[in-house]
Parts: C-alpha cells; sequence; structure tokens
C-alpha cells in the first residue's frame, strides 16, 4: 500500500526503526539555523501521550514512514489544504525566512501586534 503525501494531522504511524507509535501535529516545520535549517514534512508528538514540552517535538519526513495505525480527520477541507500543501517547495520557506530576517519589520524576531479600530 503506497501512503499519500502529505497525512491528515491526528494521523496515528509508526516510523521506519522506530519503538513508539507517534501522531502528526504540523506540516513544514523548520529546524536549525542558517545554512544548517532544514525543511521537514512533518511535525509529531509521542502517542498517547502527545506533547509533553515544545522541545519534544518530533521532525520527519514522508520517507521515514514504516506503517500508518490511524487516519486523521480527511474531510473536504483538510483534503484542500493538503492537496495545496503538495505544491509547496521547501527551498521556498528557507528563502521567506531568510527574507523575513532582512526585513526591517522582522528585526526585532517578535511578532508585530496589528490593531485596527
Amino acid at each position: 500500500m503506497e501512503i499519500e503525501k502529505y497525512l491528515p494531522i491526528g494521523t496515528v504511524l509508526m516510523l521506519k526503526e522506530a519503538q513508539k507509535r507517534i501522531m502528526i501535529i504540523g506540516y513544514l516545520p523548520v529546524s536549525g539555523e542558517n545554512s544548517e535549517r532544514k525543511v521537514y514534512d512533518y511535525a509529531a508528538c509521542i502517542y498517547p501521550e502527545g506533547i509533553l514540552s515544545a522541545d519534544k517535538t518530533l521532525l520527519f519526513n514522508h520517507d521515514q514512514i514504516d506503517k500508518v495505525y490511524y487516519l486523521g480527520n480527511n474531510d473536504e477541507e483538510t483534503n484542500q489544504f493538503l492537496t495545496e500543501l503538495k505544491s509547496i517547495n521547501k527551498d521556498d520557506i528557507l528563502k521567506e525566512i531568510d527574507k523575513q530576517k532582512n526585513d526591517s519589520s522582522a528585526e526585532t524576531g517578535k511578532p508585530e501586534l496589528i490593531i485596527e479600530d
């Protein structure tokens, strides 16, 4: 059985050579700094424990998946999002990060709060 890339949030799976199941919680996370940055396909937490702390998030790529135990929510909104996600180039994400770093509004590294009347 070929596993479709990308899988929905909430999907429970086992990675190759892993001992514990994990659950998908996000897409295209970036790890590392500067030239060491890397974009992964997924972010996950251990299952069934969930997110124990922010530094315990697992990052992995689709080709590392061994077995899917449970497929997360797969409705029309999810399918549309996952279709759009397939068209995103990982290199474009890194370029956008560089662009934001050079943008004067991103100098502080803090999100900007905008309040409109």
